[in-house]
């Protein structure tokens, strides 16, 4: 049995910034094997579980990418090292942030800058530019240079603390929570009969590249495919209308990147199970693993399907586990129901 709230703290306080994805697959790997699910790893860094179905009629790929947001090192300058980023940041979180400089060794940092009394007056209350932080690790000189060098990569040092109402607080959870949710599926799908082979792939560099969920659906040619990531859940100061609340259950989207039969099929199956869901509008092609899938080779149904998420891309993301809870089953039992006739003639098209 899967302790999914010991897993998503060790997933969420590994470090696997785009392209250094090592440390949360070693975890990964160390899970499929106790529940005894086969795995490999691509030429690109994906790693991919694979369970075989019992007729092996279909190909299903779920996809969840492991890699977090980070920095990286642009100059080291006497005793502060400048950085840029990986990813998407909204620099007005940074100042004060710590962090882990991964160089020679591990060392421990600190987001600095000038203090809003030494600038001029008309700057005081500005958002700094990124240009005027730097990362402040105690060293100096030439031993700071002995340690760190341009090109390393910095991540967040963040633990994952528990908050009421079942709900989690930690760096990485975007896209943790999705990896800690592919990991019990395939729990699930033990207990469970499933006619498709069902392909786990565990993505690398969604955040910058997308290079993950390109490749492997090239390679595995999947008959469907179900992206799994998180979204942004109402938080405070939010409009009234959005749609998506914290504990209310994974998001089923639907749009243009979304497959019609797919996504009317899972709605279905939520509803006869009684697993709690709700619907999210995304006009365009998503900022998710969805896109890549989408348009491989001769085009592949995908759907995504994302757990909701307050504070996107800072280190304090917070998640709902019945929400993750959810999200198993709902996936779980889409892939106990899938059949060789679901796809027979339809396009994107209705």
């Amino acid at each position: 049995m899967i302790d999914l709230v010991w897993l998503l703290k060790r997933l969420s306080e590994a470090a696997g910034v785009s392209a250094q994805e090592k440390s949360p697959k070693e975890i990964v790997k160390e899970e499929l094997k106790k529940i005894s699910v086969q795995f490999s790893e691509d030429r690109v860094g994906n790693l991919i579980a694979f369970k075989e179905g019992k007729r092996k009629s279909g190909k299903v790929m779920l996809a969840a990418h492991i890699d977090e947001i980070g920095l990286i090192i642009t100059l080291i300058q006497d005793t502060v090292l400048r950085f840029s980023t990986i990813g998407g940041f909204d620099t007005r979180i940074l100042p004060g942030q710590e962090v882990m400089v991964y160089g020679r060794k591990p060392l421990k940092g600190i987001i600095g800058n000038i203090p809003p009394h030494f600038l001029p007056r008309d700057k005081q209350n500005d958002v700094l530019p990124i240009e005027d932080l730097f990362i402040d690790v105690g060293l100096s000189g030439n031993t700071l240079k002995r340690n760190v060098q341009v090109g390393d990569f910095v991540g967040f040092r963040k633990n994952l603390d528990e908050l009421y109402n079942e709900r989690y607080c930690g760096k990485s959870l975007d896209n943790r929570a999705s990896v800690a949710s592919l990991i019990s599926t395939f729990n699930e799908l033990n207990k469970l009969h499933h006619e498709w082979d069902v392909y786990g792939v565990f993505t690398v560099q969604e955040e910058i590249t997308g290079l993950g969920a390109v490749s492997s659906s090239y390679n595995i040619t999947p008959d469907a495919a179900i992206a799994i990531d998180v979204g942004f859940g109402k938080q405070a100061g939010f409009p009234a209308e959005h749609p998506v609340e914290l504990g209310k259950g994974p998001v089923i989207a639907v749009g243009p990147n979304m497959h019609p039969v797919l996504q009317k099929s899972m709605v279905e199956i939520a509803k006869e199970y009684e697993i709690p869901y709700q619907i999210e509008a995304e006009p365009t092609v998503t900022g998710t693993d969805a896109a890549g899938i989408q348009i491989s080779k001769k085009g592949i149904p995908t759907i995504l399907i994302s757990v909701p998420l307050f504070y996107m891309h800072t280190p304090c993301e917070v998640v709902s586990l019945k929400d993750i809870k959810r999200t198993v089953r709902l996936i779980s039992l889409f892939i106990a129901n899938l059949n060789t006739k679901m796809l027979e003639g339809e396009s994107y098209a209705t």
